[in-house]
């Protein structure tokens, strides 16, 4: 039986489809980056990388919520 994936991780599958690269990289990213807000991270990943809100919003919301 298969669970269906909730929260920001079911936008995974279409991160790396969309942008080419794995999770585990976008999540390596985020907590190299020297922001700490969650807002300022969504910023620089939409900025720096191209990513359109929801994704950058789902990776920092998972990274956040995994380091809490």
């Amino acid at each position: 039986m298969t669970e269906n994936v909730k929260g920001p991780a079911s936008y995974f599958p279409s991160i790396e489809k969309k942008y080419g690269r794995p999770v585990p990289e976008w999540l390596e990213l985020i907590r190299a980056s020297p922001l700490t807000k969650h807002m300022e991270l969504v910023s620089w990943l939409k900025t720096e990388h191209g990513l359109g809100h929801g994704h950058a919003n789902a990776l920092v919301a998972y990274v956040k919520a995994e380091d809490a």
